[in-house]
């Protein structure tokens, strides 16, 4: 179902933080919303907040239902383990941390690289969205994205020659991926291709951490990775949680809509999260993937409501690319996705 707005309808660097810094905070506390709007009937929630992925994430457990999965574990143990499993997953996924799976892999200059089974598992599901999405959603535009500086108090547009040079070696169909019994292995197949999964590994995180509190027990919680929301369950009583979807634009946090969410993810992209103005033209992050320069498709967000946190990741972004007609059509050949297009 697509519910109609409007008209009619990576942590690359620093995702999460635009030019005007104090948006991040209003738009944490408004995207969190269910973290301060719900209680549980059978005592209170217990909340843990980190600084990981280049944004503030917070993780609130609101019910205990189960069993933890050993014994003498409660919620501030799994609290604690998440956490660092959100560490370990950063030195993994992240372009811009030494070691990581992603930096070997663009410092390899086309040499296979073994990675886990962990990164693969993105880069596989990223690769299956560049080919249904015909490159809307790719994760070789790193090399352009660099370029774009959105966080500097002096931003500006890139050279056309540079973006023009970086663009030959965008294309999803460049990065090659090889599984050998329990083995994975990555390689570019363009030495100068470089690869980013800010804009689709949040999702598939989220996704690690649900399933492991639900393994530990948990009946009802919120993951909030920086904009990324993932709910298990509802509140304690059965009700849904309310997500609270920003104004695109909007300096005091405002609300756009909010959604009742049981057991779902919410994801948005949109062209307020990082952006610069230039001449009088406002320059945002989230470029097409055809021309190395910030979208054009007439929208300014786009939120995605699915089962899979991963899903909602890659699909928010290539709707954002895609437009509203191309991108309602995308999400009506894929089914059970809800979106909201502004």
């Amino acid at each position: 179902m697509l519910k109609e707005s409007g008209n009619n309808f990576s942590f690359r660097g620093k995702p999460g933080i635009i030019c005007k810094n104090f948006k991040i905070v209003l738009r944490m506390i408004l995207i969190g919303l269910p973290l301060f709007l719900t209680g549980c009937l059978n005592g209170q929630p217990v909340s843990k907040y980190g600084f990981f992925l280049d944004t503030i994430v917070g993780i609130t457990i609101y019910d205990m239902g189960g069993s933890p999965f050993e014994k003498g574990k409660n919620e501030e143990d799994l609290l604690k383990e998440a956490m660092s499993r959100l560490s370990d997953y950063e030195k993994l996924f992240s372009a811009t941390v030494s070691g990581s799976d992603v930096s070997r892999i663009n410092d390899s200059k086309g040499r296979e690289i073994r990675i886990s089974e962990e990164t693969a598992d993105i880069i596989e599901k990223a690769l299956y969205y560049g080919e249904l999405t015909d490159g809307a959603f790719d994760i070789t535009l790193y090399g352009v994205s660099e370029l774009w500086d959105f966080t500097a108090d002096n931003s500006a547009r890139p050279p056309d020659s540079l973006i023009e040079e970086a663009m030959k070696h965008v294309g999803y169909e460049k990065v090659a991926l090889r599984r050998e019994g329990e083995s994975c292995f990555v390689k570019l197949l363009d030495p100068e291709c470089r690869i980013d999964l800010g804009g689709i590994a949040k999702g598939y995180i989220g996704d690690r951490l649900k399933e492991f509190l639900i393994h530990g027990g948990v009946k009802s919680a919120v993951i909030n990775l920086g904009g990324n929301v993932v709910a298990i369950g509802g509140k304690s009583d059965g009700s849904p949680f309310k997500i609270a979807i920003q104004k695109p634009f909007s300096d005091i946090g405002e609300a756009y809509d909010t959604l009742d969410i049981i057991d779902k993810s919410v994801v948005t992209s949109g062209s307020y999260q990082r952006y610069f103005e230039q001449d009088g033209k406002i320059y945002h992050h989230i470029l097409d993937s055809k021309t190395g320069y910030p979208v054009e498709s007439g929208l300014q967000s786009v939120t995605i409501i699915s089962d899979k946190s991963i899903d909602g990741d890659a699909l928010s972004t290539a709707c954002f690319c895609l437009g509203e007609e191309a991108g309602r059509a995308l999400l009506k050949r894929i089914g059970n996705v809800e979106a909201i297009f502004i």
